[in-house]
Order: structure tokens, then sequence, then C-alpha cells
């Protein structure tokens, strides 16, 4: 890295302390510059080229919080590191809800002070890429019918923009009610085939001894029921695209024919021994693991390489951060014209709550969820108890510990053991931040900087221990 790009600021009114940290990130690879005050630290902020900056939060003569503050209002674009001889748990709580990237307790190690600059440093050039990406994508009016500008779908949308000018066979896979058959049908009519027909096929809603009908047609009298020919889904989709929903739900011996067809390109109705072709792109989704599938024997090895050629990953709502903000407001404004009601907005503990919940049922629940909501209310802002969430919970501060704290008073009094682990120390942060925002997981994600689903995984693992 060259000097332009690795610039560290010290704010430190210890000249011997700073002295040695300079030392400790020169030797690391970093170019450090040092002053003593807070306004000369904004000052230097305003007109330097640094990327992240060690701040103290005891200055001769404004305090380091105030100089956050100064960083977040003008948006100076750096990356803070907070280090304070302070032990007090709301010190660094407070200054990460301020903007803070990350705290060093004093008397610091050079190891630990080093790694959190580095870490510091790689964030900042993340974010700025992030910002970027979502940027040039918030200008695209073509999101394939999809809401969201979150970092997971951005890569969805670009693998269909990708894979639609290619014949290539593509295997969707995600969660029940993530979008599979909008992915798919993005797909083709984004694809020179869009023109043709878009034919779907639910496998698993379809009984298995008529299955091998419905793709590939029959004629009459080939079975009872059939009065007359019929042609199948494939010759239905030629020069299209056909897409076969829960395909690893297909039969296992109809998985051969299916492979004869994906080979030839040649359809054979049921009770004929003459053979058609025909032109489609396959593609196929499931909500199983495939290989799972395949390793069980439920699914043909060969098949499933002939189909996942291009495979997408659709990601669960509760992966897709506010994008579920986006999602129910669009929801909200369609219900509510559907109903007849008047319904514009969702108030703020109600955004809360959506964020918080996990969704196990993706769109679908949320879909669900709003519809119950606008039809049992009438207001013209949505709030967080009209909403009727199967299973939703607010963290309970404390759960599964003895020493955890249950008040905001409470919170003030906590104070960091050097001795304690990194583990241990995240946990305390946490957990007092939860309690801070009045138990709401959400906001607390925003102070700390972490995402609701992070927390919610970690309250988790320490349930279990």
């Amino acid at each position: 890295m060259s000097s332009a790009n690795n610039n560290v600021l010290i704010v430190e009114d210890s000249g011997s302390i700073a002295v040695v940290y300079e030392s400790w990130l020169t030797r690391a690879g970093f170019s450090a510059q040092i002053v003593e005050s807070g306004e000369e630290a904004l000052e230097m902020i305003r007109g330097g080229d640094f990327r992240v900056v060690l701040l103290d939060l005891q200055l001769p003569d404004i305090s380091g919080l105030d100089v956050l503050d100064a960083i977040a209002s003008e948006k100076l674009g750096v990356t803070v590191v907070v280090v304070t001889a302070s032990g007090s748990i709301m010190t660094a709580v407070d200054a990460m809800r301020r903007g803070a990237y990350d705290f060093v307790v004093k008397p610091a190690a050079e190891e630990r002070l080093v790694t959190t600059t580095r870490n510091a440093m790689e964030r900042e050039v993340l974010q700025k890429a992030v910002s970027q990406i979502r940027a040039s994508y918030a200008k695209k009016s073509d999101t394939h019918g999809f809401i969201g500008n979150s970092l997971p779908m951005i890569a969805v949308y670009k693998t269909i923009d990708a894979v639609a000018q290619s014949n290539a066979s593509v295997f969707i896979t995600g969660e029940s009610g993530t979008g599979k058959e909008l992915c798919a049908e993005a797909i083709h009519k984004a694809s020179p085939r869009k023109k043709a027909q878009f034919v779907a096929l639910n496998c698993a809603a379809i009984p298995k001894d008529l299955i091998e009908s419905e793709i590939f047609g029959h004629l009459k009298g080939a079975f009872t029921g059939a009065t007359s020919d019929r042609d199948g889904a494939a010759m239905a989709a030629n020069g299209g695209t056909l897409f076969l929903d829960e395909v690893c739900e297909m039969d296992i011996r109809l998985q051969s024919k299916l492979l004869r067809f994906l080979q030839t390109g040649t359809v054979q109705k049921v009770g004929s021994d003459k053979l058609s072709k025909v032109d489609v792109r396959i593609v196929c989704a499931t909500n199983r693991d495939p290989v799972q599938e395949v390793e069980e024997g439920r699914f043909r090895e060969d098949l499933f390489y002939r189909l996942h050629v291009v495979p997408v990953l659709l990601p669960p709502l509760r992966e897709r951060g506010t994008d579920v903000v986006d999602i129910a407001r669009d929801l909200l404004t369609a219900i509510s014209a559907e109903e007849g009601k008047a319904f514009a907005a969702f108030a703020s503990d109600a955004e809360d709550l959506l964020l918080s919940h996990r969704w196990p049922g993706n769109v679908r629940e949320l879909q669900n969820v709003i519809r119950n909501a606008v039809i049992l209310n009438d207001a013209e802002t949505l709030e967080a108890d009209m909403l009727n969430i199967a299973g939703a919970t607010v963290l309970a501060p404390g759960a599964g510990r003895v020493n955890a704290p249950s008040t905001v008073d409470e919170v003030d009094r906590i104070e960091l053991n050097l001795n304690q682990s990194f583990a241990e120390i995240e946990r305390e942060i946490i957990e007092a931040a939860i309690v801070r925002c009045g138990n709401s997981i959400p906001k607390a994600s925003q102070m700390l900087d972490l995402s609701p689903s992070t927390i919610y995984r970690k309250k988790e693992s320490w349930e279990d221990e």
C-alpha cells in the first residue's frame, strides 16, 4: 500500500503514548501522523487524506465524543477507532452510537492496536466499494421485478443479466417464498427468447403418474382419461423457456426421461413412438439441497450436472437487511389499494419489528402479515401493534445470564475487565446496547453497526451455552 491510501491520524495528548503507537503502526506498514487536540484533529481530517483515526476520548480542548459528532455531521469519511483509558461500558457504547467503528482500552497491546487499525482500514475500503455498487444499482430502473438493493440481491441481479443471454440450464435454489419463479421469469424476459412462451410447471403439485404427460404430452387413449391428443409443457415452451419448479420432487423413474430429453432435445408423447424436435431452455428450482438429494439417492447425479450449469442462490429475507422494509412499503401500497384502505406508511416501531423478525416464510409470509394488518385495521399509518407476526419476540436482556443488565441505569455500572476474552466483552456491549435501545434489536444493530441477523445469531449461540 502507498502512503496515499493507508494514512492513520493518531489523536493523543500524551506524547510518549502517541510515539509508541506511531512506531507500532509504522512497523506494520502504515503511515501515521500525530496531533494532540480535538480541534487540531478536525482540521487535519478536513484537509488531509486520512482513512483511519485513532481517537483518544480525553483531550485537552474538546471531548473525543465531540470530535466523533463533528466527523459524522460533516460526513468527513474516515473510520474512527476509539482509544480510551475509561473502562466504562457506556463509554464504548456511546462512542459506537456516535459512529466509532471499534474501541481499544488503554493500555493497548501492539497486536490489538495494529489488528484493529488494519480491520478499520479494510472496512473503509469495503464500505466505499459497497456504496458504489449500491449507487450504480439504485440508478437502474430494472431490478427484474424484485425490490431491494442489498448486496445479496445485487449479486442476483448481476447473475440474471449475465445468464439471460445464454442457453445454458439454470438451477435456482432458495427457501420457499424467496421468489424462485420470479427469478426464472426474469431470466426469460431478459433473454432473446422473451417473445416465445415461458411455461412454468410445479413438479410437486402434479401426481407422479401424470407428470410425464404434463411435460411431454400424450396421445388419445394412452391412459385412462386421455380423451384427446395433448401437447405437453415442453412443446408449449418451444422457442422459449420451460421452468420446472420443485424439480427435486420428480419421481426417480421420470428423471431418466427428462435427462434423455435434455440430451437429445426431442419429445416423445406418452403412447407414441414418434420423436419431435423442440428448442427449449430449461430453468429449474428447488427449496431442497440438491447436493444432499443426490447423495441420498433421490436425484440422479447425471441429471443434476445437466441442470446445474449456472446456479443461482436466492437469499432468504432475513439476510437482505433493509430490503424487508422496502418490500413491505410496496406491499402496503398495493394491498391498501386493493382493500380500499388509506394506509400510506409504517410507523418507526413497525419498521423496527419488521427488521427484527427472521421471516421463515420469507416474502410470502411478509405479504400475509401486511394483508392481515390492512384488513383488520383502519388508519393512515400502520403501527407495530397492528402486525400479527407469529413467533415475533423481543430479546429479553440477560437471557440465560445472571449478571446481564436489566435496566438502562444498570448499564452505566458495568465495567470492562481486561482479563475477559474479546467474545465476553462483545457480549457485554451487545446486551448493554440492546437495553440502552429499549430492547430494540434493530436500533441496537444501528448503534453497533451490526446487522440484526448477526445479533440474533449471537443471541442463539449464547442461549445454547
